[in-house]
């Protein structure tokens, strides 16, 4: 598949997302989470491992395991434990770019300890508690990091079509705080509601009403106002983009190109785990919580690769501007 073929595959899928996103918010959002993402974690993983998770050292990723299983163990077992989790997640995210930039291992631990100490210095700030406790594992891997992807992709290539799917990807996100209709079909069941609920991503959606200051940051806002019905459309999107976008490059990543016994693993796996969301959403995100932030984990190496290659990208345009 050409590269022309997969930007015009990215801006329908884009398209298509943000439909079904204004038409079934929570619904999309329920079965993207609970189909798309666990097959997104399996394929993900392999395929880093392949990678060496472009790290600078082969066994650096090890830590980024460590560390996810610390942040399951304060998520779920050692709750009262203030902070710990998203102390672990600010840590490791902080290791992501040591991992990418430093060749000696002193140095790489020398930036977990100054993280360390840094997040415990501001733990108790507003920005530690949106930024690493919410959003980092969730909208900003999930939109931020995806539109870092399509952009980086779009300046390797000189792509006018991949400049488009990034202003197509950004006005989608837009247009669900712009355009806030309340369809007269549209009905949140009791159902959806209470697996929602069990999701825990209420959290997220209060915490994008504050920020932004569109209403008060309660379950009845988020369930029974267009603007709370927005910002759900908003995160539908962006989950399922991010997961659409990654099979959609398959041909490119070649993320399937894996040993036999691997991809039959996979696939197993991942009918276990939709099974364990359609038996009981709750139990589904329990027992996929550690798979899910541990890819979230691994992946930050790549996310600094990216940002590091569109600042090279950029560079080079502006230069050769300057030499034209």
């Amino acid at each position: 598949m050409s590269s022309k073929t997969i930007d015009y595959l990215n801006i329908g899928l884009m398209l298509f997302a943000c439909v079904l996103a204004f038409l079934l918010p929570f619904e999309l959002f329920l079965f993207s989470y609970a189909v798309l993402g666990p097959l997104h974690y399996l394929t993900e993983i392999t395929w880093l491992h392949k990678r060496d998770y472009f790290a600078t050292s082969k066994f650096d990723y090890v830590w980024l395991v460590l560390i996810s299983v610390l942040l399951f163990l304060f998520s779920y077992l050692f709750t009262d434990v203030p902070n710990a989790a998203s102390i672990c997640i600010l840590v490791s995210f902080a290791l992501g770019l040591g991992f990418v930039i430093f060749d000696v291992f002193i140095y790489k631990l020398l930036v977990g300890f100054l993280s360390l100490g840094l997040a415990l210095v501001i733990q108790k700030t507003p920005f530690f508690f949106f930024t690493f406790g919410i959003f980092l594992p969730t909208l900003i891997h999930v939109f931020l990091f995806t539109g870092l992807f399509i952009l980086f992709g779009a300046l390797k290539s000189k792509s006018i079509l991949g400049i488009l799917s990034i202003v197509v990807f950004a006005l989608c996100a837009i247009s669900f705080f712009v355009y806030t209709p309340e369809f007269s079909f549209y009905h949140l069941s009791d159902f959806v509601k209470s697996r929602f609920d069990k999701s825990g991503f209420a959290l997220v959606n209060q915490a994008i009403l504050y920020i932004l200051k569109l209403g008060e940051p309660s379950p009845n806002t988020v369930f029974h106002t267009s603007i709370g019905l927005g910002v759900m459309r908003f995160i539908a999107f962006a989950y399922t983009y991010h997961y659409l976008n990654w099979f959609s490059k398959t041909s490119v990543i070649k993320w399937h190109e894996v040993p036999k016994n691997w991809l039959i693993s996979v696939v197993v796996l991942w009918v276990i785990s939709v099974g364990l969301y359609a038996y009981d959403y709750g139990t589904g995100l329990v027992a996929l919580y550690f798979l899910s932030m541990m890819h979230v984990l691994l992946e930050f190496p790549l996310n600094f690769r990216s940002i590091i290659g569109i600042g090279n990208e950029v560079k080079s345009i502006l230069q050769g501007k300057a030499n034209a």
